[in-house]
């Protein structure tokens, strides 16, 4: 048992703030066991509001097993271009990263 604080950016945060669902330094309980995918389920979020998913401040897959204290932060597909490397979603050549790939496993 424990927490987590969860971060959405972007269009997703308008989109959970339009439904009451905290999305701003939101300190959610964390279960034994929970994974990331667990998390943005329980708060409504469809793996097609996600582009990428970062775990204290790396990107990870939505199978990524949480400990208390970990950080989260969802951001939702238009992430603004220049961005997206930066971040880890594309890699340099212009290609989505093998990172991106593995989210959805």
């Amino acid at each position: 048992m424990g927490s987590v604080l969860f971060n959405a950016f972007s269009f997703l945060q308008k989109k959970l703030k339009a439904q009451n669902i905290p999305c701003v330094n939101a300190v959610l309980d964390l279960k034994d066991g929970q994974r990331v995918k667990d998390i943005l389920d329980d708060l409504g979020i469809a793996p097609q509001d996600i582009e990428g998913v970062f775990v204290n401040g790396k990107i990870a897959p939505f199978e990524t097993p949480l400990h208390d204290g970990d950080r989260i932060a969802a951001l939702p597909p238009g992430t603004p271009g220049p961005y997206r490397l930066l971040l880890g979603l594309v890699s340099s050549a212009g290609k989505k990263s093998d990172k991106k790939k593995d989210l959805t496993k």
